[in-house]
């Protein structure tokens, strides 16, 4: 039962992340006074581009070749080691949130790499403000992690999930409200989200993720497409677990149990998404120069959040 829960949450991931895209774009253009495209749109745009052909740029080798299938698996692996809908799956003692933070960062060099095997000048500028941005979230996450994994006297993600759903009382401290701000930060940052981002933007001058794939085409576009509809998927998922675990299975012996999961994940990430489209409305996108700025802010705030994890304890002994 453990290897059929850890084929649905994979499952669940994949079909659920072109939704919640759509889902988030449907909320701005309600937001915005429009009417918006179907939720089923973004499952549209997959299937027409697996049915395109591919052109290769002229010049490029492996690494643009491999780069789309070696970003799709490693958020596979992600979507199969982080706890999203039952906490006991197979492997569950081996990983923990370091795991998550090399996995991301896989991905995204190999994207980078793959932008910079174009030789050109967007795909070169799009990979060096990618992983730019990655070297900045890397310390951000370290931060937030060593908070929590205070907390729980582990790194392992299973157990830091267990440990707030044995002390709910732990989600109202201030080193979690601080981790929290830090991790919402990096989250927006690794999906390239505004204001770190705008994936819908079409000036090639602001564009950072998006600049590092203008030559990919076809089937690898979609896989770079769902790749990244699945890590926003997968990394709110990671936050709302981490913080709020209500609804995740204990384990993978009850059929219902399950099923609670999968419906208690796909309506808080519907919930969090909808709310984090919402709040983008209202925001305009950061200058480059400024981004640092903010990401030096989430380090601050995980900071903070270990700071709180030794004195607060000390203080009320």
């Amino acid at each position: 039962m453990s290897y059929l829960s850890l084929i649905l949450q994979i499952t669940l991931i994949v079909v659920i992340s072109p939704l919640i895209g759509q889902l988030m774009i449907k909320i701005k253009s309600k937001a915005e006074g429009r009417r918006g495209p179907s939720l089923l749109q973004g499952v549209r745009e997959l299937g027409k581009l697996l049915k395109k052909g591919e052109i290769n740029p002229i010049g490029t080798g492996s690494a643009f070749a491999l780069a789309p299938a070696i970003y799709l698996v490693s958020t596979l692996v992600l979507s199969a080691i982080i706890p999203l809908i039952a906490l006991k799956l197979p492997g569950s003692s081996n990983y923990d949130l370091f795991w998550v933070v090399g996995i991301l960062l896989i991905g995204t060099i190999a994207l980078g790499l793959g932008g910079l095997d174009t030789a050109t000048a967007f795909g070169g500028m799009g990979a060096s403000r990618e992983l730019m941005v990655a070297a900045l979230i890397e310390p951000s996450i370290l931060m937030a992690i060593y908070a929590l994994s205070i907390r729980a006297n582990s790194s392992n993600i299973f157990n830091i999930v267990h440990a707030t759903l044995s002390n709910p009382q732990q989600i109202a401290s201030p080193q979690s409200a601080l981790a929290l701000i830090g991790l919402v930060i990096v989250v927006v940052a690794e999906a390239g989200r505004i204001p770190i981002d705008n994936p819908s933007t079409h000036l090639e001058l602001t564009m950072i993720h998006e600049a590092m794939v203008l030559e990919v085409n076809g089937p690898k576009l979609a896989m770079v497409k769902l790749a990244s509809s699945m890590r926003l998927v997968i990394l709110i998922g990671l936050v709302v677990n981490l913080f709020f675990p209500i609804g995740i299975s204990y384990s993978t012996s009850s059929v219902g149990s399950i099923i609670l999961g999968i419906v208690a994940l796909v309506i808080k990430v519907s919930l969090l998404a909808g709310l984090l489209a919402f709040v983008e409305v209202f925001l305009a996108k950061l200058r480059l120069f400024r981004v640092p700025e903010l990401l030096a802010g989430s380090f601050v705030f995980g900071f903070l959040a270990v700071t709180a994890s030794y004195f607060l304890p000390v203080i009320k002994a």
